[in-house]
């Protein structure tokens, strides 16, 4: 009961304002963050090996769940998460503003968008920032050496994804990146990752519904994992295009990809590291909801899709990626689709606009529609890819 005590006196010293709120945030942080680090100290935290992780991609799930604490420990980390991306949001946009960090918005694409241009962009800061202190300071990286990974694809792509929003709002030349160096990028990393996944993680294996041992691909995991990591990048990065609907469908498939690495009982990292996720999202999504203060940019677009897909791939479970990330597929078919029949037709187009969440909104749905609608189908791939990788 003091934990929530603490929680909720320095939540409502936040909106104080003045000598007297900063006074009390002072008071009462060093206090709660004892008390977090005694809760997550709870137990002894099991070592993690490179054979722990190999065993536990497409673990068996059923009765031999993790301890609750493990659940707990990640709970309180995304509410962690939440708290801290909160207090960094509204620096990080002013700093954004003052540096004349802003979108500029296509004419040919969403229609009524305009009125968002000059929007700050690059606002994924405001859940990067605060995740890589969770990882770092409450998540024992000496142990889980696993999270070097993670780490390491948070701080790449949203540095790759950083420079591409700043070429494309700041000085002369404001296209951006082209999409080949940007993609020749992408696969670097990728691939480096993968070759991590592969030798020191040991991970060459898919689980499948209803096959009681996952398979064993070889070195044919090395492609698919490249393609996978780049593949739902870009699809994160097609799904940024409304307020709130990348950052929303991201943090359903973390929290999905959460619950079933605690029904596996193996990684207790990756349920710190989802939950941790999906509570930065929520942060940023404070300042994100429609209208939009700020848009996560590259910088967050492309490091939540590489990050969700090394999730999935550590886990095993990553066939089942296309169904808990439901949307991000719809999102980039349906552009790849409309590029393919307007070449095979001459100039005809399948889709009024592509992405098809501009097409919904040429069709009449309003902005919060569209947004509403695809967290809906996010949530029931989402339960129903907890529920195949149960089976």
């Amino acid at each position: 009961m003091h934990v929530w005590n603490e929680f909720i006196t320095l939540a409502t010293s936040l909106y104080v304002g003045g000598a007297h709120g900063h006074a009390v945030v002072g008071a009462h942080s060093t206090g709660l963050l004892d008390l977090l680090g005694s809760v997550l100290a709870q137990q002894a935290t099991p070592t993690v090996t490179a054979a722990t992780v190999e065993a536990a991609q497409g673990a068996p799930i059923g009765p031999e769940a993790m301890e609750p604490v493990v659940m707990i420990r990640g709970l309180i980390l995304g509410a962690v998460g939440f708290l801290l991306g909160v207090l960094v949001g509204k620096p990080v946009i002013n700093w954004l503003r003052h540096r004349g960090i802003g979108k500029h918005i296509r004419v040919e694409g969403s229609p009524g968008h305009q009125v968002k241009t000059g929007t700050p962009t690059m606002g994924g800061l405001i859940f990067l920032i605060p995740l890589v202190l969770i990882i770092v300071v409450f998540m024992d990286l000496l142990t889980f050496k696993s999270l070097l990974l993670p780490l390491g694809i948070v701080i790449s792509c949203g540095i790759l994804g950083g420079v591409d929003d700043l070429m494309s709002t700041v000085g002369r030349n404001r296209g951006g990146m082209t999409a080949r160096f940007k993609m020749a990028w992408l696969l670097a990393i990728s691939t480096l990752a993968a070759f991590i996944l592969y030798f020191p993680l040991g991970l060459h294996t898919v689980s499948v519904p209803f096959v009681t041992e996952p398979i064993s691909i070889g070195l044919l995991y090395i492609p698919i994992a490249i393609f996978v990591i780049a593949g739902c990048a870009n699809a994160v990065n097609f799904t940024d295009g409304l307020d709130s609907l990348a950052g929303g469908t991201s943090a359903i498939a973390f929290v999905s990809y959460g619950i079933i690495a605690f029904l596996q009982s193996q990684q207790p990292q990756i349920v710190y590291l989802c939950f941790a996720v999906a509570g930065v999202l929520l942060a940023f999504l404070w300042f994100n909801a429609y209208p939009a203060m700020a848009f996560m940019g590259d910088a967050g677009s492309l490091t939540l899709g590489a990050l969700l897909a090394v999730c999935a791939l550590m886990t095993g479970q990553w066939l089942l990626l296309p169904l808990v990330g439901i949307v991000f597929v719809a999102e980039t078919v349906s552009d790849i689709l409309q590029v393919l029949y307007f070449k095979l037709t001459g100039g005809k187009r399948l889709f009024k606009r592509a992405p098809v969440h501009i097409h919904f909104e040429m069709i009449g749905w309003s902005e919060t529609q569209v947004t509403m609608r695809f967290w809906m189908v996010s949530i029931v791939g989402g339960m129903l890819g907890v529920a195949l990788a149960l089976l």
